[in-house]
């Protein structure tokens, strides 16, 4: 798709929600998969990526009380996209242990005390109140992340050796009969609950013989650091997504579920899983206990944002609308994943609020406005509104994208292309899909979609979606659909 298109289209985006109609179900076209990240073509390539670093961009208002901050000063718009910065093992098991991961502006006034005279890009571990305590500088213009990692890890390990320190002198003074000596010790190690557990843990017990009760929940364990260690869970978790990207589903299942077994305190590995279970097998059994395994364990942002995405997406269609919906606001709070603002855009419309539909939009589009996946997820809203030639342009670009059969299929239901909008139907249900439980689940989406209004008395629609688990109620005509949607 080309730059100036992709322009086009989001400039477009206010004038057609403007005009669209309620039309849209929540679900069907929605995405997921391969961790809840990719838009389906994700993780190509000998090596895929398989770890996403939660950065976030820093405000003031949204600063950490606890723990430490790593601030990555990027120099160009260009790097803050393309860095290895993104892809850290390490820093995405830290982010899930107090260690915020904040991209910033250096031009801040507030922030430049911290950049000091470092030519950017430049990597800066601080306290929660901004003081510096190691810095990582570029090495001809370009910021190594093992460099990054290694300084984090050294200040870890610093801050797990005063601690162990700590813990022996209360020790100490617990068996010398100065309990009030070890109390005082012990209790700032068992508040260390999120950087360090087991110290945390191990403290809390020695408070408890000194009748002191344990200080908040304590994680029963800690992630998995060793780097050799690390890089073969990196290598069972990418196996996995390979297996799932090539559709060899019950593969992917059994490899992430290892690399998980691998490290029980790595949240990664679960959000591959659950992501399996909800959207290609339809074991939504499996995937509810995933995915709240998932919120009760310190994870990091991106395996919760898919979590609570996962938990709203089937208890929307489970028919509990208002708590589903409080769940996926829940997940892009958590982190900003395009998969959860596309289906919050479409919860929207499907209530009739088409500003909300247009802002979920473009913040889908504004994360990555050239992914096709974004793209064709668009194209239906300019279908809809009457911007068939533009809608039909994007379909055709991107024909061949499996994973958007369903939204491509949308495009050409409502530009009056009936035989190509049944056989992108066609290759959804039969294609990409490979389980009946998810089928069934999908064909009763597709029958209250209003995208597909057109065709709803269609005799090969309807044979085409026979197999519909009919957990949702079948839409009004178009004319009434309005009011049903927003008593519902």
């Amino acid at each position: 798709m080309n730059t100036r298109l992709s322009r086009a289209l989001a400039s477009l985006l206010m004038v057609l929600f403007s005009l669209s109609p309620v039309w849209a179900t929540c679900g069907g076209g929605g995405g997921g998969g391969t961790g809840g990240v990719g838009g389906g073509n994700s993780g190509a390539g000998p090596a895929p990526t398989v770890y996403k670093v939660p950065w976030k961009i820093w405000e003031a208002r949204t600063a950490p009380q606890k723990g430490l901050v790593l601030y990555w000063f990027p120099a160009t718009n260009n790097e803050v996209k393309s860095s290895p910065m993104h892809t850290s093992r390490i820093l995405t098991l830290m982010s899930s242990q107090c260690v915020t991961m904040a991209v910033a502006d250096a031009k801040q006034p507030e922030l430049q005390k911290i950049v000091g005279d470092s030519a950017l890009p430049v990597a800066v571990l601080t306290s929660v109140d901004g003081s510096p305590i190691k810095k990582v500088d570029s090495n001809g213009g370009k910021l190594k992340v093992s460099d990054v990692e290694k300084a984090v890890e050294s200040e870890i390990k610093q801050r797990e050796s005063a601690l162990d320190e700590q813990l022996k002198g209360g020790k100490e003074k617990a068996k010398a009969g100065d309990k009030d000596g070890a109390i005082a010790m012990l209790k700032p190690v068992a508040e260390e609950t999120c950087l360090f557990p087991k110290k945390a843990k191990d403290a809390s017990k020695e408070l408890k013989k000194l009748g002191v009760e344990e200080i908040g929940s304590i994680p029963d364990t800690a992630p998995v650091y060793d780097r050799v260690q690390s890089a073969r869970i990196e290598a069972v978790l990418r196996q996995g997504l390979r297996a799932e990207i090539a559709e060899r589903y019950v593969t992917a299942e059994k490899l992430y579920r290892q690399a998980s077994e691998m490290d029980p305190a790595d949240a990664t590995p679960l959000r591959y899983l659950g992501e399996v279970y909800r959207h290609h097998t339809g074991e939504w059994d499996k995937a509810r206990v995933v995915f709240n395994q998932i919120l009760n364990m310190p994870a990091d942002a991106v395996s919760r944002a898919v979590a609570l995405h996962g938990l709203g997406k089937m208890t929307i269609h489970d028919g509990e609308f208002k708590k589903g919906l409080a769940l996926m606001e829940r997940s892009v709070e958590a982190f900003p994943l395009a998969l959860g603002y596309r289906n919050l855009a479409v919860y929207w419309n499907s209530e009739g609020d088409l500003e909300k539909g247009n802002f979920y939009t473009q913040k889908a589009l504004a994360l990555d406005p050239k992914d096709p996946y974004n793209l064709v997820f668009a194209a239906v809203f300019m279908a809809a509104s009457g911007q068939g030639d533009e809608a039909l342009k994007i379909a055709r670009a991107n024909r061949n994208l499996l994973p958007a059969s369903y939204n491509l299929a949308a495009i050409y239901a409502q530009t009056g292309h009936r035989r190509q909008a049944l056989a992108l139907l066609q290759r959804h249900f039969f294609r990409y899909e490979r389980y009946q439980a998810v089928r069934a689940k999908e064909m009763m989406e597709a029958r209250v979609d209003a995208v597909f209004e057109t065709l709803r008395q269609d005799s090969q629609f309807l044979a085409l979606t026979s197999g519909a688990d009919g957990k949702l109620m079948m839409p009004m005509p178009m004319k009434d659909t309005r009011s049903m949607q927003n008593h519902r």
